[in-house]
Formats: structure tokens, sequence, C-alpha cells
């Protein structure tokens, strides 16, 4: 650039055409840096956010925010995909029954909704909207994120409602009612297992003999195969990785962690992993040949994949004093350690060699003090990580064997669920076009997360 400005430098009007070239370069090079969210955890569903030009603290009054815009109520995280931002909601046209506990499931009618938003302001550029009566614990909405692919959405609701939808307009391509095509029996806590696009097929949790996972035809909806019986499906996110010289589609139900080809639905290999109330929930995490994956009540799994052939076996399994037991959030494995919050309400930083407790900080959670069922979602953006809890803040941290360092926070939406005499929020964030994308059960919020000159 400088040669060229030596080189060509003269007039006025050749200094302007090339200072308009220069601009227009750089608008183009901003363009192609700006990375989609498609589904749950980002385009490789690893919780990394691979974005430039980020923010290296935030400012003392919070992020600027770029639009708000008023939805329903749910769990469901975001997506992101150039200028369309994807999310689910629950709009209710009767009373919930009252809650006692927490494991009591609650009826409550209404609709599911799928809303498309535009990304420049917020505003509801389509809506796909269905009945869907509830049967359920924690009845607050839908559990999955959109899977964007193309020009099709994908959705799935807490009552087991597949949507194949038009990303452009929300007409309906094809849907699967997993209640009247497997008889499924939708589990405590509703249908929570994120779909999966793999090549030309979409695959999903769905539960019940023989139907454990299924993939279909994701352009005409038509089954492909099934595979696995368990008595509960669980709510954890299927998830492919390169082991033993194959692909491994590793699903994590509520009785086991099994590999299986995601052509055709074989089973590799099995290892048993029980859960309490079937509360298999945690995405399991791949670092080299070591795969994790971890659940409340202790259960701390770190299984060792076999480099020759599709096999594997445990490495060490916590039991409570060692490893880590988060029961929602998903770990990171980098360079021999393992990161994530505890079901004790500690975010943790575990050897990966043998699950000894490096360090335990309840900062990341809260703020303040350990509280139950607190929780910490947890993105990666080159040597720093991207933090949202329950209670409604973004943090900025570096994290290493060497201990939590806080570089900043900040509240961006206020915690909107009931439990345990306080306001929590569990729906997992989206990144993209240098912003966060983040919601409650009143509405979703878009901050720039930009790093300006």
């Amino acid at each position: 650039m400088l040669e060229f400005l030596t080189n060509h430098g003269g007039t006025g009007r050749t200094q302007a055409r090339f200072w308009f070239g220069l601009i227009g370069l750089f608008a183009l090079v901003g363009t192609v840096w700006a990375d989609d969210w498609p589904g749950w955890l980002g385009p490789n569903r690893d919780a990394i956010w691979r974005e430039t030009n980020i923010v290296q603290m935030l400012p003392p009054e919070g992020p600027p925010v770029r639009w708000r815009q008023a939805i329903g109520s749910g769990y469901s995280g975001p997506a992101v995909v150039g200028k369309r931002v994807y999310v689910t909601d629950r709009v209710v046209s009767s009373a919930l029954e009252p809650q006692d506990d927490h494991y009591a499931r609650r009826r409550g009618d209404g609709l599911e909704r799928v809303l498309c938003l535009d990304d420049a302001d917020g505003s509801v550029l389509w809506s796909h909207e269905y009945e869907c009566n509830y049967r359920v614990a924690y009845p607050s909405g839908p559990r999955t994120t959109p899977v964007i692919d193309g020009e099709k959405v994908y959705t799935l609701g807490t009552q087991g409602n597949l949507f194949c939808l038009s990303a452009s307009n929300g007409d309906v391509i094809w849907e699967c009612d997993f209640k009247e095509a497997f008889a499924l029996k939708i589990p405590t806590w509703g249908v929570a297992g994120q779909p999966l696009i793999d090549g030309d097929t979409l695959i999903c949790i769905v539960g019940g003999e023989g139907s454990t996972v299924v993939a279909f035809d994701k352009n005409t909806g038509e089954e492909r195969w099934r595979s696995l019986s368990s008595k509960d499906p669980g709510y954890s996110a299927p998830v492919i990785y390169n082991a033993g010289g194959v692909r491994q589609l590793i699903i994590w139900h509520g009785e086991a962690i099994n590999a299986l080809n995601p052509e055709t639905g074989e089973v590799y290999w099995t290892l048993p992993v029980e859960t309490w109330s079937g509360m298999a929930i945690c995405t399991p995490m791949k670092l080299g040949n070591a795969l994790f994956v971890m659940g409340f009540q202790g259960h701390s799994n770190m299984i060792e994949l076999d480099s020759e052939e599709p096999s594997a076996r445990f490495a060490w399994q916590g039991d409570g004093s060692f490893g880590i037991a988060g029961t929602m959030n998903t770990p990171h494995l980098i360079d021999g350690y393992l990161y994530a919050n505890d079901y004790d309400r500690m975010y943790r930083c575990v050897n990966i060699e043998d699950g000894r407790r490096i360090w335990e900080d309840p900062l990341p959670a809260t703020g303040s003090k350990a509280r139950d069922w607190a929780n910490v979602f947890t993105v990666r953006n080159g040597d720093r990580f991207f933090m949202t809890n329950d209670i409604g803040d973004l943090i900025i941290a570096k994290m290493d064997p060497e201990g939590y360092e806080e570089i900043s926070r900040a509240r961006i939406l206020d915690a909107s669920k009931q439990l345990d005499m306080r306001n929590v929020i569990w729906s997992h964030p989206a990144y993209a076009n240098r912003s966060l994308y983040a919601r409650n059960d009143y509405e979703i919020v878009c901050v720039s997360l930009e790093a300006k000159p």
C-alpha cells in the first residue's frame, strides 16, 4: 500500500481515487471477516468464536446496544447467518399450573414460534407459529437453538415438533412430530437435544425403542436410519469427531455414551455413563484422543479414544473430589487442561491426564459468591474467554493453569426465570458480526463487541 501511494501519488484526483478504493477494500475485508453462528456452539459446534477485531475490554457503561426486540419465553439460544437472526420462543394462552418442585411436570397451553429478525434493527421479518401444549417441568419454552443450513432453517420444539422451514420466508418445507412418528414419551424436561447437520443428513435425538437417534434426509424429511434404545434419550447434543481412522457420531443418552457411524447408525462402541433422572445434558468435547463428558451429581468422565480403531475406554472417572461435573455448560479442553463450571457452583481448572483439580473460583458464575445451580456459558476467542452467566453478566477473562483473570464485566440482560428465590438466564448466546446476541424470557438483545479505531 505504501509503495503504491509513493509511486502513484500526484494529483488530488489520483489520490482521491486511491483512498476511495482503499476504503472500499477495507469495507470488503470487513464483510469477509464477519462470521456466522448458524447453530449450537457456533459453526463447528466447538464453542470457539473466530472473528477478529474484537474489544479488549468492556466499557464501564457496558457494550453499546445495537438493538433490543421483545420476544416470548424460552431456553433456546439464537442463531445468526448473514444479516438475519433466528430464535424460538413460546406464547402462553393459559396460566401455568403451580410448581412446587423442579422435577414435577406442569400443564400449560400455548404456541411455539420461530422468529426471523433483521440484524440491522431487530425487527421481525417473519414468524412461524404452531399450537404446542406443554406437559413438562420448566415449561418456559423451546430448548434447542435453530440450525441454519443454506436456505433452510431447522427447529425442534419442547414437545418434539421438528420443522424444516424456508430461511427467507418461514414457509414449511417438511415437518415431523416425534410423538406420532416414534411414539415418543416426552422426557421430564422436554425435548432438548440439538439437531446436527451432516452433509445432506439431519441427525436428531428422539427417544423410544430403537430410535434414540434418528437421521433424516435434510431436504425431504425422509428417514434414513435409526439407532440405539434407552430409557431416557437425555438432553445432550450429538457431535461428530474423527478418531480411530473414522468419523464417529457421539451420542450421550441417559444410560451410556456411544459412538456411531454417522452414515448408517452402526454402533462402534458403548461405555456406561448412568445419569440421575436422565440428565445427560453436557455436549461431549474432544482434544486429541481425549473425550470428556460431565453431568449432575458427580459425573466426570474422561474417555480415551483408540487411535487405530473405533473403540474407547475410560481413562478416569471423577467421584466428586476430582474432575469436573458441570450440569449445563460446555467444557473447554486446552493444552492438557480442562475448564468448566462445576455443579457445586465453582468454576474449575483440571488436569486432563488424571482429573486433578488445579484451581477453583466462584467469580465467573455470580461475581460474588457461589449459589445453587449457578451456570456459566463459555466461548473462546483467541487467547480470551467470553463468558455469560445466569445472572445476566457478560465477562471477558483469561484462564490458564495459573488461575482465572477477569478483565471486565458488564450486565447485559436481566435474569428472568424464577429458581429457588432468585432469577436466572439459561439460554446460550450467539457471537457473530462482531456482536453478542443473548435473550431472556422477555427480549433478545444485540450488543456490539467490535473494537473501534
